[in-house]
């Protein structure tokens, strides 16, 4: 048994034990199912009396207590008649039995532990996946109850909602601390919570949630990761492209993505035509290679399209900018020939590893290479164009040096791809580039390019976000660096603050300079004290505050306070400006 399948098999382990717990204390209630999940595990209930957090820990400690008898995990297969009689009273089993049954799969039960001194141990119905001895290999204070909440029944907001308490289990209480250190650490750096205070975003009740509002100073953050990832793609031989933010209803079935996104799309009614908010750029791109007449000569193309999409995500879903309904993608797509698939997907990998080291994030990176399954009949395609898109993928995967893991059975339907995982400053993962194949499309819409011998042939498109998405994006981005950006990216850079009205003029001369070089500064001459007029600059997280005062005026010289606390002291305007300015051009992540 490997690593991870010996934490699944103890997080669902522990998944069994709280349910038993639960029937222990509270004998009226109705177990569903319970899974191990990312971080633990969960078991969703149904409860005569409605419990809350602060049940939790008696809870805890009843599981702690039953633990000790869990030595050994027994199972038996059930016919239909003996499961539907052990469970009877309790529809949620009997309905998952009938399921069972229907599809022809045994039908197991499990069993372990003592439920109570009078009573046999734990069963419950289960396909398996558990400890062998839990008493010896749980560690008892690694795991913990983490909250309570509600769920809907198989996830159906039309069956009852059940109560569902979520665990955390880690191999060991220190992996436990850690987590549990690094989840107070995201919660400090939470984006829902500093973007507002850093007036970044906004989200308006009367414009609907999901759909951010980007202040002044977000707008400028946006705008810089925006330019910047153009700048790399004007070098690389990119073309930008622009599409309007609908289109006609039939676009969307030609390309499939109607009735893959189903009610997920936003759908407008024309005074003749029926059309959709776009919830993906490339059917449009499709459309703008498909007006022109092509050769082996013009290939590849490079399409970029900073554009927004708009999906009808579920209210509950919703969240700050890392959830959102309108999504800014950094959208480009590729029509090549299967013999340049490696060329331009080594290209896009470099504009990756530069982005993400300038963002901080290339540390501890891996890659999930997505090939095709067993079953071939669920992918478009012939063998020979997936044995050479996989081929060029690993390939590069294997000339670039990159941490790659190949997943089996994980490509799309259209083609194999790239995802990139990076680690944030707290060492939390997210999915964020992505390079994917696509022979679907090309056939769909009927593209095609002249070759070598005169004949029509199929492109190949190769999608690409590097960013994932803008506003995804600026969450993460604002939770890894705690909103304490590096300069380049700062919506404030200096922040000059004169200690008294006559010292303003001298502000302002010396702020003009600074804007002269696009420098952005702030000015803060209010009639606040002097000490809330520091503060405010400190709590907006600026890097540089310049306090201006008799001194200054008098030497021509600055004291600059740095955001880390640090001072530059009895420095020129100039030779300040020249360090700013150094830093802003190689987007350095010093201060």
């Amino acid at each position: 048994m490997d690593k991870n399948e010996k934490i699944h098999n103890m997080r669902h382990t522990l998944a069994h034990l709280l349910a038993a717990a639960v029937l222990e204390l509270y004998p009226d209630t109705k177990n569903t199912i319970g899974p191990s999940i990312e971080d633990g595990f969960y078991y969703d209930l149904d409860f005569t009396s409605p419990i809350s957090d602060k049940d939790l820990p008696k809870i805890e400690k009843k599981m702690r207590e039953l633990l000790k008898t869990w030595k050994e995990f027994t199972h038996e297969e059930k016919t239909k008649e003996e499961a539907e009689k052990y469970f009877a009273g309790n529809e949620y089993k009997l309905e998952l039995i009938k399921e069972i049954s229907d599809k022809g799969e045994k039908i197991t039960f499990y069993t372990c532990g003592k439920l109570a001194p009078s009573m046999a141990g734990f069963t419950d119905l289960c396909r398996g996946g558990h400890l062998e001895n839990p008493a010896k290999e749980i560690d008892a204070n690694a795991f913990k109850l983490d909250r309570v909440a509600g769920a809907y029944w198989r996830g159906d907001e039309k069956n009852k909602m059940l109560t569902r308490i979520y665990g955390l289990a880690f191999e060991t209480k220190e992996e436990l601390d850690a987590y549990l250190n690094q989840r107070e650490e995201a919660k400090k750096r939470d984006h829902k919570v500093i973007g507002p205070q850093m007036k970044l975003f906004t989200i308006s009740p009367l414009i609907g949630p999901g759909l951010p509002l980007m202040q002044p100073r977000g707008m400028i953050i946006r705008k810089e990761i925006e330019d910047y990832l153009w700048k790399m793609h004007s070098k690389k031989g990119y073309q930008r492209v622009w599409t309007p933010h609908i289109a006609k209803v039939e676009l969307y079935e030609t390309s499939g993505h109607a009735a893959k996104f189903g009610d997920e799309l936003f759908r407008v009614q024309g005074k003749e035509d029926s059309f959709i908010l776009k919830p993906m750029n490339c059917p449009h791109h499709m459309q703008i290679f498909a007006d022109n007449q092509f050769s082996y000569r013009d290939m590849p193309l490079r399409y970029f399209e900073p554009a927004t999409v708009y999906r009808d995500e579920k209210s509950g879903q919703l969240g700050g900018l890392t959830r959102v309904r309108a999504i800014t993608q950094d959208d480009g797509h590729l029509f090549c020939t299967t013999d340049q698939i490696g060329d331009e997907i080594k290209t896009i990998v470099s504009i990756i590893k530069d982005f993400y080291t300038t963002m901080g994030l290339i540390n501890g990176y891996w890659v999930r290479l997505s090939l095709r399954g067993d079953d071939k009949t669920k992918y478009l395609g012939s063998d020979e164009v997936w044995e050479k898109a996989e081929g060029a993928l690993t390939k590069v995967c294997e000339e670039e040096k990159l941490p790659y893991k190949p997943a089996k059975d994980e490509a799309a339907f259209y083609g194999p791809k790239l995802d990139f995982m990076f680690k944030d400053a707290i060492g939390r993962e997210w999915q964020l580039a992505t390079v994917q194949c696509d022979f679907n499309l090309p056939e769909r819409f009927d593209l095609s390019f002249t070759n070598n011998e005169g004949k029509k042939e199929r492109p190949v498109v190769i999608h690409r976000a590097i960013s994932g998405s803008l506003e995804r994006f600026m969450g993460v981005m604002i939770e890894h660096f705690a909103g304490n950006f590096p300069v380049w990216l700062s919506p404030v850079q200096v922040a000059i603050v004169p200690v008294r009205e006559n010292h303003i003029d001298l502000a302002k001369q010396i702020g003009d300079i600074f804007k002269e070089k696009d420098i952005r500064v702030d000015i803060l001459d209010s009639n606040d004290s002097l000490g809330k007029r520091i503060n405010h600059a400190k709590a907006s997280k600026v890097p540089y505050v310049i306090v201006l005062g008799d001194k200054e005026k008098e030497s021509n010289t600055l004291t600059v306070e740095k955001r880390d606390g640090t001072k530059i002291e009895n420095i020129s305007s100039e030779d300040f400006l020249k360090e700013v300015v150094e830093k802003v051009n190689s987007k350095s992540l010093e201060l």
